[in-house]
C-alpha cells in the first residue's frame, strides 16, 4: 500500500515504514507524531483513490524516532554562484536547508 501526499508544497510518493525527509513546519516540540492530511492518492495494490484534489478523510500518520527538536536535520550545503560578465563581477553564498526526518507509520483511507 502506497500514498501521494502534499507537503510544504512538494508532493512525495510514501509507504508504511518509508523514512522522508520533508520541509521544516511549525510543530510542537514535545510531539510524538505528525498527521498529514492532504492526502492525493491512495493504492492497495488493487483499488486506486484518486482525491480532487485530496481524498476525503484519508490521513497518513508520521512519527519522529525521537523527539520532534533532534528530528531536525540539515541539508547538504549548496553553494549559489551569481556571476555577470564584468571584472571582479561573481558572489558565491552557501545555504543550508533544514528539513524535518520522518518515518511513516499508518495510512488510513
Amino acid at each position: 500500500m502506497y500514498a501521494v501526499i502534499e507537503q510544504g508544497g512538494k508532493q512525495y510518493k510514501v509507504a508504511q515504514g518509508d523514512q522522508l525527509d520533508i520541509e521544516l513546519t511549525e510543530i510542537a516540540p514535545d510531539a510524538k507524531k505528525l498527521n498529514i492530511d492532504k492526502v492525493l492518492l491512495i493504492s492497495d495494490g488493487k483499488d486506486v483513490k484518486i482525491g480532487t484534489p485530496y481524498i476525503d478523510g484519508a490521513k497518513v500518520t508520521a512519527s519522529f524516532d525521537d523527539t520532534a527538536e533532534q528530528a531536525v536535520v540539515k541539508g547538504q550545503k549548496l553553494y549559489p554562484m551569481h556571476f555577470r560578465r564584468r571584472k571582479n563581477s561573481r558572489r558565491r553564498i552557501g545555504h543550508r536547508q533544514k528539513f524535518l526526518r520522518v518515518r511513516i507509520g499508518e495510512i488510513k483511507a
